[in-house]
C-alpha cells in the first residue's frame, strides 16, 4: 500500500530508509515543540496578555498547538503533495512576531498578520516570483543567511541561560576582537 502510494521504489528508497528517515526527522524537530513555548510564552502582549488571552504564560497549550500543526501540516505534505518533507512553525518569525509585533499590539493582531503574510507568500508561490527571486540570490548570500539564523537561535539560548559568553569573530585574515554578550 505504502508502495503505490508514494512510488517509494522509483524514487531510489526502501520503506524500511524512509521510517528510518521519519524517525530522524522527528527527533531533529522535537525541540521546536519545547522551545517555542519559550519564544513565544513569555511575551506580553500590547495589552498586557499572554499568548492565549491570559494573565500568567499557557505553555502547555502553545506546545500542544505547536505539536498538532506540526504533525497535521506534515501529513499533509506526505499525503497530498507525495513530498517527504517536514513543516514546523519558524523560529526565526516566532520571534519576530514575539519581540517585535505583539508587544505592539494584541496576541490576535500579531496572529492575524502572520496569516496574511501567509497568503501573501502563497500567491508569490503560485505566480512564480518566489521561484525567481531565490534564483537571483546568490549561494553565498544563501550560506550567510543560513549562519545569520542559526547564529540568532544560538543568541537566544544564551539569553535564556542568563550566560554572559565572550564570542571570539575573526574579521578579515588576521584581526581578531572579542565581543561580550
Amino acid at each position: 500500500m505504502l508502495e503505490n502510494l508514494f512510488k517509494i521504489s522509483e524514487r531510489g528508497s526502501t520503506v524500511g530508509r524512509e521510517v528510518r528517515g521519519g524517525l530522524v526527522t522527528f527527533f531533529t524537530m522535537a525541540y521546536i515543540v519545547a522551545l517555542n513555548p519559550l519564544i513565544l510564552g513569555f511575551v506580553k502582549d500590547g495589552e498586557g496578555k499572554f499568548l492565549g488571552g491570559g494573565d500568567a504564560p499557557n505553555l502547555p497549550l502553545i506546545a500542544a498547538a505547536t505539536a498538532l500543526i506540526a504533525g497535521v501540516l506534515t501529513i499533509l505534505m506526505g499525503v497530498v503533495g507525495n513530498f517527504p518533507l517536514a513543516l514546523a512553525t519558524g523560529l526565526g518569525l516566532n520571534s519576530f512576531v514575539a519581540y517585535g509585533i505583539a508587544t505592539k499590539m494584541t496576541w490576535a493582531d500579531a496572529m492575524g498578520l502572520v496569516v496574511l503574510e501567509g497568503l501573501i507568500i502563497t500567491v508569490l508561490v503560485l505566480t512564480g516570483f518566489r521561484q525567481a527571486v531565490f534564483k537571483a540570490v546568490p549561494q553565498q548570500l544563501k550560506y550567510a543567511i543560513s549562519v545569520g539564523i542559526g547564529l540568532f537561535i544560538a543568541l537566544i539560548g544564551l539569553v535564556i541561560q542568563d550566560s554572559y559568553v565572550a564570542l571570539v569573530l575573526v574579521l578579515y585574515q588576521y584581526s581578531l576582537v572579542t565581543v561580550a554578550i
